[in-house]
């Protein structure tokens, strides 16, 4: 027994990581989360398959055999205990009981009123009258109670079994002894050996399947360890269409499937509409609804030059399609398109989520092989009350995604931000403003050479900042800079280049001074930090996402649990067998009428606590009264 609870709490535990940590996942996930060290280290002990791992099932299987052999055990006796009536107890038997009573000297007790109370009392009596003329009465009843223990092991046992049946034995004991192999190479499914594949006879087994719509497939892909296998399937599966709805700030709602499952043994195809929590079950196979993805969705793709005024090129891409740039070795990768987006922004002082609406997820890898991942959003978000565009960058999966902000338009584009860009790398515009600035300056009118330094200076410093923004200022400030100096020339080339970029933005548009508004003063310093930023975006291009035509794909899940309802069946006989312990309550007496005068009453429980006590003052009381 005390090998069993040792078991049973260890299956508690792992039972616990196992809802904790999400199983099965892509071993990248659990690199990035947890880092190579730990993650070696519990993959080492199973942790990403728990259900799975050989030590699981292992105490599964102990467990079976200790608790079987606590049934063989002890059921024997208390069969007998149920069924058998203990009549041979004498007078000092009962005597020894902890709970007895005498009443002594009476004579001609009414038996038949004492078996009509113990009749309505739900006891089940049995009389036996002795040769000495005694008369003892045998009452018992909640006997059902000691069954209780029978269904908890049972219970206990049956679990196991289910549990054991859908760990996939069989296929532990083929990769044991190298039948099996998980694949690990990315290839089509119809490229995976035999060894890496499932038959359709396989008892038990968990797989994903993801369909575009208007597509079919009968495999499906079992993820294993730092791979996979291919599953097999007996019959073909359709999605013929894909629905998803959401709330109002663009959060799904709910999604469902309409599916077609075609079967050479049938003569005509079934068309089920599965969702979340309404699976569709054939041959013994669950067809679950577990998520959606993209399928597939065109894209019409801007690509906007950053760094010279050279017109913008336009692509067409496909989501898991790429697209390579032979002018600039490049080569656009695309993995993701979500239609809705719902971030958390701030509006006032509170934060509220809000649909910002569509993004494509890409990669851009360059000519030796080295990419860097971007998110773009396709229309631009309100951020602390002004609208910008944005654009995530990252080097590598574990970090976060830094955000280049392009400050949009009074119209809502990015058009106004790519002239001014193209403006600030303008030498004809960057002179002419470095005169202008000259010619205002306090001096101009006193000192030529004043004049003409100052006007260099401009000139040098807008050209360092369209070079390579407030980074290239800084290096510039630190070689050539003292550093008590320093502080006080950040601020003046701060100020100069805010006044020289406001001549170039009016140069550009054609605006008198009085048309700087407040507005267009705060364009111009978010432009200005998102032109500095460019230069850390790490490609050439600002995507913009033009138009798209979605496609989507259902993500489905395919199980076949055999010992589901063996599971089932055991929870039912554990559930029966632990109410029966708890809310029957056993009880057994004994009534010994001696033919000399007297009676001794016992009471006898196999759990004494308070209701036992309760129980037994009444029961006296009640024997008493019908004696009397």
């Amino acid at each position: 027994m005390s090998f069993a609870v040792s078991m049973l709490v260890f299956l508690g535990i792992a039972s616990i990581i196992g809802t904790i940590l999400k199983q099965n996942e892509p071993y990248e996930n659990y690199i990035i989360k947890f880092g190579q060290f730990w993650f070696g280290f519990f993959e080492k002990i199973g942790l990403y398959d728990v259900y799975h791992s050989v030590w699981f099932l292992t105490i599964l299987l102990f467990l079976v055999l200790s608790t079987t052999l606590c049934i063989i055990k002890n059921t024997p006796a208390i069969l007998k205990d149920f069924l058998v009536f203990k009549d041979s107890l004498e007078e000092r038997s009962l005597l020894s009981f902890t709970h007895h009573f005498v009443i002594k000297n009476k004579k001609d007790v009414n038996t038949s009123k004492i078996l009509h109370y113990l009749k309505q009392a739900k006891f089940k009596i049995k009389e036996k009258s002795k040769e000495n003329g005694d008369v003892l009465i045998i009452a018992k009843k909640g006997n059902y109670q000691r069954l209780g223990y029978i269904l908890t092991h049972i219970g206990v046992v049956v679990i196991c079994l289910g549990g054991l049946l859908d760990g996939n034995l069989i296929f532990k004991a083929q990769e044991i002894f190298g039948y099996k192999k998980i694949e690990t190479l990315d290839i089509p499914a119809s490229k995976v050996p035999e060894v890496s594949r499932l038959d359709i006879s396989n008892t038990s087994f968990r797989a994903n399947m993801t369909l575009a719509e208007g597509s079919s497939d009968n495999v499906a892909f079992v993820r294993m360890k730092d791979g996979y296998l291919v599953q097999d399937l007996p019959f073909k599966i359709t999605l013929k269409d894909f629905r998803i709805d959401h709330y109002s700030t663009g959060m799904p709602k709910s999604f469902e499937s309409d599916l077609v499952i075609s079967d050479p043994e049938l003569s005509q195809d079934i068309t089920k509409t599965i969702s979340v929590n309404h699976p569709f079950t054939y041959k013994g196979i669950a067809i679950y609804q577990s998520d959606f993805q993209d399928g597939g969705t065109k894209l019409d793709i801007k690509l906007r030059s950053l760094f010279n005024s050279s017109a913008s090129q336009k692509i067409d891409g496909k989501i898991f399609d790429k697209v390579k740039l032979d002018k600039d070795q490049l080569t656009y990768e695309f993995n993701d398109f979500k239609k809705f987006n719902v971030l958390h922004l701030k509006e006032g002082e509170k934060e509220k989520p809000r649909n910002v609406g569509p993004s494509v997820t890409y990669k851009v890898r360059n000519s030796s092989g080295q990419a860097r991942e971007y998110l773009s959003y396709q229309y631009a978000m309100p951020i602390d009350g002004r609208s910008f565009f944005i654009s995530g960058m990252r080097e590598t999966p574990q970090e976060e995604f830094k955000y280049l902000k392009i400050p949009a338009d009074a119209k809502g584009s990015i058009e106004e931000f790519m002239l001014f860009k193209d403006a600030l790398q303008n030498k004809t515009l960057i002179e002419g403003a470095a005169k202008k600035m000259a010619n205002q300056s306090a001096n101009a009118d006193k000192n030529n050479d004043v004049k003409e330094s100052f006007e260099k200076s401009v000139n040098k410093l807008m050209t360092l900042f369209a070079q390579g923004g407030f980074s290239n200022i800084a290096k510039n400030i630190d070689k050539n800079i003292p550093d008590s100096e320093k502080q006080k020339a950040v601020q003046t080339y701060l100020k100069i280049i805010d006044i020289a970029s406001s001549e170039i933005y009016k140069d550009r548009f054609n605006l008198a001074d009085k048309e700087l508004n407040q507005a267009r003063i705060l364009f111009i310093q978010d432009a200005l930090n998102a032109y500095s930023d460019i230069f850390f975006y790490g490609v050439p291009y600002y995507f913009e996402l033009t138009s798209y035509e979605q496609k989507e794909a259902s993500g489905l899940q395919l199980t076949k649990s055999p010992g589901q309802f063996w599971v089932y069946l055991g929870s039912l006989s554990l559930v029966l067998g632990i109410f029966s312990m708890i809310y029957l309550h056993e009880r057994k007496l004994w009534l010994l009428i001696k033919a000399k005068g007297g009676v001794i009453v016992a009471l006898s429980s196999n759990r004494k606590n308070i209701d036992f006590e309760n129980d037994y003052r009444k029961l006296i009381q009640e024997i008493k009264k019908i004696i009397h």
